[in-house]
């Protein structure tokens, strides 16, 4: 094993961590977490034990991702990010094993048919979703538990529900603000965070700090 660690990251005797692989600082990987190479992991992070985070990723800092958790290449972490168990991302819409011969398996490097997902700063994303690809989660945006998205998600936005549909707004402090209880793009409004006193200015659907 190859890696590149910078001083306090800890990687546990199990982790299988390939060549070229950055960890930072204070960054922590747990039992049977599997590394591919030339993937980038910031300071301060957790990845849970038996996570798989392929070639090519990128991860910034101070970012949870719990166990089980399948991160293929072409995805981008920011920085904050809760990632909970069981989530499985993908990058292909159209995927199949083979070519349409049946007589060669398709190369899983990437190709024209790979599409990148970002999850911007401070997104959670709840236990057991399924991230289609070619797609952003916004900032701060928040999804429920077993949820299926299947597009973008606007900055502080609470989805849930397979598809994902936009039920609320969230605090960064992620309790929620608002509830939809129609279209979002027809909601105007000012709000606060009855938690933190957090302000935010919604319109159109689109969310912004005061």
């Amino acid at each position: 094993m190859s890696i590149v660690a910078l001083p306090r990251a800890s990687v546990h005797p199990t982790a299988n961590v390939e060549d070229g692989v950055l960890i930072g600082a204070g960054t922590r990987l747990w039992e049977h977490v599997h590394v591919r190479h030339s993937t980038s992991i910031g300071e301060e992070c957790i990845i849970g034990e038996k996570t798989y985070v392929a070639y090519g990723v990128t991860i910034g800092n101070r970012v949870k991702i719990n166990a089980f958790v399948y991160i293929p290449t072409a995805v981008t972490i920011e920085d904050g990010v809760m990632i909970s168990a069981g989530t499985v991302f993908t990058n292909d819409r159209f995927p199949r094993a083979t070519t349409p011969d049946l007589r060669a398996l398709r190369s899983s490097f990437p190709d024209e048919e790979t599409l990148a997902t970002f999850v911007r700063e401070g997104a959670t994303i709840g236990a057991h979703c399924t991230i289609g690809c070619g797609l952003e989660i916004g900032r701060f945006a928040m999804v429920g538990m077993a949820a299926v998205v299947t597009r973008s998600i606007p900055d502080f936005h609470l989805v849930y529900g397979a598809p994902a549909r936009s039920a609320g707004v969230v605090c960064r402090c992620g309790k929620p603000i608002l509830r939809f209880t129609g279209d979002p793009a027809l909601v105007t409004h000012d709000v606060a965070c009855a938690s933190c006193g957090r302000a935010y200015h919604v319109h159109a659907g689109v969310v912004t700090e005061s």
